[in-house]
């Protein structure tokens, strides 16, 4: 079920915290869906989603409804999910939010990024107890959501963020036009590369870590790339495929006797 998954207790005035980045294993969807489908835009049977997520909210001691997922746009939109701060606007109710970045306050929720060669982004406080899951695709890239979303976190009081970036295509398989290389590059110069022939191809996911790094965002960067690795699904290796997805979930801080 997990490519990578760490849980850090709570320690002292710190909150804890559950992320993780999901494979394709132990799911029950069939064909090229299988296993662990996430995503419900796919076109996979409902029933065979809806029966994944069950088992991944079970794995971090949840209930289906406290799963936070976005209508992913490919744009650079944060929302923040409902009781984060009293005094803050959310986006209300329970239909998923048409943005790319999600930011959470709440330690009864895990938030959902779901990516089939986009890049996972998730964000922590520890100390303010926030949390973020963003969706950074290459126009999302360019757009600046994971920049945005950390202005977010960071008008919520966030001080001492980090990250954790997922597996997403690496730039030997990710070819492109020239000029889209080049727009992404005016952007994001680290983002420019080439393909395992020498053509154009764009590294999204170096894009995002300067973008990280420019905020003064402490990083890990996990190794993978999703159009290499059967254990992940990808868009540009199999087109009709399923969805893996970044997790993250805060956990509260310890009872003060």
């Amino acid at each position: 079920m997990f490519f990578w998954r760490e849980r850090l207790e709570p320690s002292g005035d710190a909150y804890g915290v559950e992320w993780a980045i999901t494979d394709r294993s132990g799911g029950s969807s069939q064909g090229t869906y299988a296993e662990l489908n996430l995503g419900g835009h796919v076109g996979d049977l409902p029933q065979a989603v809806e029966t994944n997520r069950h088992r991944l909210a079970h794995e971090l001691g949840l209930r289906l409804g406290d799963l936070r997922f976005m209508d992913q746009q490919h744009g650079c939109g944060v929302a923040v999910t409902p009781g984060t701060r009293p005094d803050v606007p959310d986006f209300g109710g329970d239909v998923p939010p048409p943005v790319d970045g999600i930011v959470s306050g709440r330690t009864d929720e895990a938030l959902v990024v779901l990516v089939a060669d986009c890049v996972p982004v998730l964000l922590l406080d520890r100390t303010e107890g926030l949390v973020a899951a963003v969706h950074a695709g290459r126009p999302g890239m360019v757009q600046g959501v994971v920049p945005a979303t950390v202005a977010r976190l960071r008008e919520l009081g966030a001080r001492d963020l980090e990250a954790v970036v997922g597996p997403s295509v690496c730039p030997r398989c990710y070819e492109v036009p020239g000029a889209m290389r080049d727009e992404a590059a005016a952007v994001e110069p680290t983002s420019a590369s080439v393909t395992w022939m020498g053509t154009p191809a764009i590294d999204v996911a170096a894009g995002v870590v300067a973008q990280l790094a420019r905020e003064g965002v402490a990083l890990r960067w996990l190794p993978g790339c999703t159009r290499e690795r059967d254990d992940l699904f990808s868009y540009r290796r199999d087109g009709t495929t399923g969805r893996f997805a970044g997790v993250v979930r805060l956990l509260p801080r310890e009872e003060v006797a």
